[in-house]
Order: C-alpha cells, then structure tokens, then sequence
C-alpha cells in the first residue's frame, strides 16, 4: 500500500457546507455539508481518480504546489448617477 499526499483547499459556501478544490488534479471539485464530510468527500474523489489511473496505467497525479497571494486591487470610485457623460462644472 502505497501513501499520496495532496494539496486542497476547503472553501466555505455563504450557505453553509465547503467546497473542496485538489489543484494537481482539476477534475475534482467536491463539497460536503460539514469540513470533516469535505475533506472525506475529497479523500474518496482523490483515491477514485488514482486507482482509476492506476488500472488504466497512467501515472499517479504529483502535488501541485500552488501559490497563494492576497491581491489587492484599487477601483475609482463611480460617477454620482446623473453624472455621467456631463462636462465638468456643468
């Protein structure tokens, strides 16, 4: 028995539950009502796609090493409605 480790992201829904992302292998997207049901729902998704390979002689998906950043970035504010498209000082 072999042991594969990978890289998810867990992302909570505004509604509830979290959504699961494996970036090595872009095909899963998963989610589960609780973080523990996520991360089991991501287990299974991650084992069906190896063992399919598997079968199928292809090679085993390596770990993604994905980079996280907060990006910032700055919008100008809107024109006042009614504003638009007039000269200034008008």
């Amino acid at each position: 028995m072999a042991d594969y480790n990978y890289t998810v992201y867990f992302e909570p829904f505004e509604e509830g539950g979290y959504q699961a992302i494996v970036p090595a292998i872009p095909e899963i997207c998963t989610f589960g009502d609780t973080l523990e049901e996520a991360r089991q729902m991501a287990k299974d998704a991650i084992r069906c796609v190896i063992e399919s390979g598997l079968k199928e002689g292809e090679p085993v998906p390596r770990d993604a090493d994905p980079t996280k950043e907060l990006v910032t970035i700055s919008i100008s504010p809107l024109p006042e409605p009614g504003r638009l498209g007039k000269p200034a000082g008008h």
